[in-house]
């Protein structure tokens, strides 16, 4: 099992409606990232808007992959995508790149 952090940026201006919106999360979304491996997924949102996200996969790009073949996921995307700082307009997941693991305490 693999484990991967990475960050993103949420525009300050929309925290509280991002912090609202994972509150509701859809069923179909969580079933979804269950079912193409994202377990222990967790996300963490600092007040300047840095989000920290943490999961474990056996693959992360097979992670990425079988979520980008899902239409809940296009969905969800698509309403994300303003909550993001981003200069091309990306979709956030395809903006995960995985920080290098320094140190874990077993």
């Amino acid at each position: 099992m693999k484990r991967i952090c990475f960050t993103l940026q949420v525009k300050r201006h929309r925290l509280d409606e991002y912090r609202e919106r994972h509150r509701q999360v859809w069923p179909e979304m969580q079933h979804a990232l269950r079912e193409t491996g994202w377990k222990n997924y967790s996300l963490f949102l600092r007040e300047d808007g840095l989000l920290i996200g943490y999961l474990e996969t056996e693959d992360f790009e097979a992670a990425l992959t079988g979520m980008a073949g899902r239409e809940v996921n296009a969905r969800w995307q698509r309403e994300m995508t303003d909550f993001f700082e981003s200069a091309d307009r990306r979709a956030a997941d395809e903006q995960m790149h995985p920080l290098s693991e320094v140190f874990h305490l077993d």
